[in-house]
């Protein structure tokens, strides 16, 4: 083997240009299985640590009040293993130098000490005192972004009464390691805070003395948290229960499965795209290489080197390649896991989050890897070896050139010498030629993927938050409010519009499929809080019926016109059915919608308001906002620039941090399928290239020549490259699908020249490295005739 092994190497150091782009391409397959892995490794573990270590529950109640005295009756609940009541309030906050309204949420824990579900990792000072009723502890999230420490201070409105808190600690829960306001999708640190407090203090100020209005419950062994649910709702329902839910309807636990759900896809999506394209590419350049050393194969088989003795050496050289792209592939993985590790501790609060490459993965990636390689050669080295020896031997037989369709259909004036050699050399390969202009197509449409995300984030954003939410203000009242609070609202400083809306909890069954939701009611043609079609044009609410999102209709397989079972969860408890008889296009969350009267007439009250939303003088906000401090109806103000900026910042630093590599990565494989075929279209035609300069052609005719062929297979390919693209962003926009958003299925102009421009911009390069070898051609040598 001493003398294959040899050959290897020098094969090795003789392709290396050409190993290097393939291992290139390799290792962006590898790249992303490592980085979902890695991440999805991090966040599951740490999540699973967290929630087992401080009891996170399993089921969660709220009610409107319900006494403390019907607790034994809830633990007896079959299933029930433990079970605990709180008080939770919406509260205001005032930050010493800050001027934005900051919204809150307290709740309530034992006095002086840990509950014993959700605990609490205190990160800095101490649980609140059991005998102080000012003392609370803070979500470490909000104290970092304000910079607070124990012993300071925070004004607050709890239950339209002004007090003052007092902070004792820094903790973090496992409750709430996303830390979003109720009606958010994105956290923003420096405008929400969670916040417990004592109960007794906490019922005191909220007048729940007695009584509790939240539950969280644990679940024995084998129990059906279904089972659970039904007797919690029971016996809550005389209370103002609005359903109780398990950990997969809770905001926080719901935001991180989704990210969960999403690193799963891009574990599978993205390597299976990249790696697929790797064996492709494998495949045609190993069997164009062994077609190259034809000779050289003849040559060994006469000399006594078995089939088999072949195969290995051309699998080593495949598997060489291979480890290299493999091996670069992780590093590259696990550097970019590290830098994702800060960017998950920033939006998911956990103790501690370890990004480590675990060792299965590894074993994972380097079975894929050499499972893709053994599919891209197995069949091209094996028909090679295969071949007789005399056969091998033979030079290849005279081609016959004849004129081709296209080049019958052209001026010969226009074609040329050149462009006729070009045309003819194609048609004599047609295989070949459109391996080439598959390979070159799947990298445009691999770019063509990356550039359409970065242009489809921009829009779904414009979409959001130009088209649907055009007010500046939410305002959310703290409990349900008489309509006629919208004109004490227009004389607010700086409010030039006002829009009321009710909000109540719902649960929208169709079939056996089950949704838990909210029902909005707008007014008839909402302007501030606009409703789209598919078209992107408002629409009005129709007189009757549910309107939904058409992704909330997918969920329960809704279609218009179908009657769909609302059981309406809050005040006087009912069910209804309501004909669906609307579909929205919404990029940004779910819901259901209908007319403000008629939801109010399902609830059988007046015309009561949840909130409003308002339309602000941007030069007077600071003069509002001290007038809503003033209102103590107002249980939350939110400020829909700064939610912009928030879902902004988060898709940068995900979703289009991914795009970034989608790019950069297909674009080093579009360089390398480009540059591995002009180098094997360069060995296989260097005796007819050097033909022609013996012939007298110049050197630059001859680059044309060569240049031309690669010039014409990337110009034909770029097209097919797009629609290759649309294939693949359509698939990757349903995977990414979720309740947290949709990206719209927008191409612009500016995808379509981004992935042109990236193979064209590679050819460009791959050209010039070409026309560069071509000038240390020896020809005396390529020219000697096979012995």
């Amino acid at each position: 083997m001493l003398t294959l092994d040899r050959k290897l190497h020098r094969d090795l150091w003789r392709l290396k240009g050409q190993a290097l782009a393939i291992a290139v391409v390799i290792a962006g397959g590898v790249m992303t299985l490592i980085l979902a892995v890695t991440t999805l490794e991090a966040l599951t573990g740490s999540r699973d640590r967290f929630y087992a270590s401080h009891h996170f529950a399993e089921v969660f109640a709220d009610v409107k009040r319900a006494p403390a005295g019907l607790m034994p009756r809830l633990q007896e609940i079959e299933g029930v293993k433990r079970i605990e009541p709180r008080v939770r309030a919406a509260v205001r906050l005032a930050v010493p130098g800050f001027a934005d309204p900051v919204r809150g949420l307290l709740v309530s824990i034992p006095d002086g000490r840990q509950p014993t579900i959700n605990r609490l990792k205190l990160l800095a000072g101490a649980l609140p005192e059991a005998s102080r009723d000012d003392q609370v502890v803070v979500s470490d999230a909000f104290a970092e972004a304000h910079d607070l420490a124990p012993g300071d201070t925070l004004e607050a409105i709890i239950d339209g009464r002004q007090t003052r808190l007092r902070l004792a600690g820094i903790a973090l829960s496992p409750e709430h390691l996303y830390q979003a306001a109720p009606t958010d999708l994105m956290p923003d640190y420096r405008r929400y805070a969670v916040l417990w407090m004592n109960e007794r203090a906490l019922a005191n100020a909220y007048d729940m003395e007695g009584a509790f209005n939240s539950l969280s419950l644990t679940l024995q062994a084998g129990a059906r948290p279904e089972d659970v649910i039904d007797a919690l709702d029971l016996a809550l329902a005389r209370y103002g229960g609005t359903g109780a839910q398990t950990r997969h309807d809770q905001q926080s636990h719901r935001f991180l499965e989704e990210e969960l759900a999403q690193q799963r896809l891009m574990a599978t999506v993205l390597p299976a795209i990249f790696l697929s394209v790797s064996a492709f590419l494998l495949n045609v350049v190993m069997g164009r290489i062994i077609q190259t050393q034809r000779e050289q194969l003849a040559v060994l088989k006469a000399f006594g080197y078995r089939d088999a003795e072949l195969a290995r050496h051309y699998a080593l050289l495949a598997g060489a390649i291979v480890l290299a792209g493999w091996v670069l592939g992780v590093s590259l993985g696990a550097w970019a896991a590290s830098g994702m590790a800060g960017l998950y501790r920033e939006y998911f609060r956990f103790p501690e989050m370890v990004f480590r490459v675990p060792p299965w993965a590894l074993a994972l990636s380097l079975g894929v890897v050499l499972l893709a390689a053994l599919a891209g050669t197995g069949q091209a080295v094996w028909r090679a070896v295969s071949r007789p020896p005399a056969e091998a031997m033979r030079p290849p037989a005279p081609a016959r050139f004849r004129k081709s369709w296209l080049e019958r259909a052209l001026p010969a004036a226009l074609l040329g010498h050149e462009g006729r050699i070009i045309l003819r050399n194609l048609a004599r390969h047609p295989a070949k030629a459109g391996l080439s202009v598959a390979g070159i197509s799947l990298s445009c449409g691999l770019l063509m993927v990356g550039a359409y995300q970065l242009d489809a984030v921009e829009a779904m954003l414009d979409q959001q938050y130009r088209q649907v939410l055009r007010m500046d203000v939410e305002l959310t009242f703290v409990d349900a409010t008489p309509a006629r609070a919208v004109g004490e609202l227009r004389h607010r400083p700086g409010v030039m519009a006002v829009e009321p809306w009710r909000r109540v909890p719902a649960t929208l069954v169709h079939g056996h499929r089950e949704v838990r939701t909210s029902l909005l009611g707008l007014e008839p043609m909402p302007r501030l809080r606009q409703l789209l079609d598919a078209d992107g044009h408002a629409r009005a609410l129709p007189e009757e019926g549910l309107t939904l999102t058409r992704h909330l209709a997918g969920q329960l397989d809704a279609r218009l016109g179908d009657t769909l079972e609302v059981a309406i969860m809050e005040g006087r408890r009912r069910r209804v059915g309501l004909p669906l008889v609307g579909l929205v296009d919404e990029p940004l969350g779910t819901g259901a919608y209908l007319r403000r009267g008629r939801l109010n007439a399902l609830m059988g009250e007046g015309p009561a308001i949840s909130g409003a939303w308002l339309l602000v003088d941007p030069g007077r906000m600071e003069e509002l906002n001290a007038a809503l401090w003033a209102m103590p109806g107002v249980a939350a103000i939110g400020l829909l620039a700064e939610a912009e900026r928030g879902i902004r910042d988060y898709l940068d630093e995900t979703l289009l941090m991914v795009a970034l590599i989608f790019v950069t990565v297909a674009g080093s494989i579009a360089f390398g399928v480009v540059y591995n075929d002009a180098r094997i279209a360069f060995a296989e035609r260097a005796r007819e290239l050097a033909t022609l300069q013996v012939l007298g052609y110049t050197r630059a005719e001859v680059s044309r020549i060569l240049l031309g062929e690669i010039a014409l297979l990337t110009l034909v390919a770029i097209p097919l490259g797009w629609a290759i693209g649309i294939a693949f962003a359509r698939l990757l926009n349903q995977a990414f699908s979720s309740d947290l958003y949709r990206i719209p299925l927008v191409f612009t102009p500016q995808a379509f020249g981004i992935a042109a421009g990236g193979v064209l911009g590679a050819s460009l390069l791959v050209g010039l490295l070409v026309v560069r070898r071509l000038g240390r051609l020896d020809r005396i040598r390529v020219l000697k005739a096979v012995e």
